[in-house]
């Protein structure tokens, strides 16, 4: 999938429907194009990073569970099944699917590769809900402290800390060589 047309997606499915979503999607994009190893115009991350949260928009929510809603929704629309993987996986979502009783779905989709997974989760966790650039760490506690104990969002997040800190400190890592 082309970015441009990513872009356009996530636009039509969050501008309006998600206005503060959608600026954080957009930073989230512009932080791809800034880490993208390969600058293509179809590279696989970057259109990720701006579909990760199509999942939200009214038209793709089913289970609860945005990135597998997104997932499903961009393989409907015949999207790269790599982009379709990386926003079915971002950001410690099988911990969330866990928490949902999702799990078996979301296993119904293949596994991107980890160095992919592992640059759209930095990009995603150094991105505010508003589009500011933040530490890894702060992003972590400001999801936490904004879903209550119970939510299976603030729990799975508390579960995949050490793993989603392991992912961009990977990343980090590649990107600095």
């Amino acid at each position: 999938m082309r970015t441009a047309d990513a872009r356009r997606l996530a636009e039509e499915c969050l501008a309006t429907s998600h206005p503060e979503r959608w600026c954080h999607v957009q930073a989230v994009a512009a932080r791809a194009v800034e880490v993208s190893q390969t600058g293509a115009d179809d590279d696989p991350v970057v259109s990720a990073a701006w579909l990760h949260d199509v999942g939200y928009a009214p038209l793709a929510r089913d289970s609860g569970l945005h990135a597998l809603d997104g997932a499903r929704y961009l393989a409907g629309l015949g999207a790269d099944p790599v982009v379709v993987s990386l926003v079915a996986f971002h950001t410690g979502a099988e911990y969330e699917a866990d928490e949902r009783g999702l799990a078996r779905e979301l296993a119904a989709v293949p596994r991107p590769e980890q160095a992919l997974l592992d640059t759209l989760i930095l990009c995603d966790l150094t991105v505010s809900p508003t589009g500011e650039q933040v530490a890894v760490t702060a992003r972590l506690d400001e999801i936490v402290a904004r879903y209550p104990a119970w939510d299976p969002v603030h729990r799975a997040v508390l579960r995949s800390r050490p793993y989603l800190e392991a992912c961009c400190d990977r990343a980090q890592t590649v990107l600095s060589a």
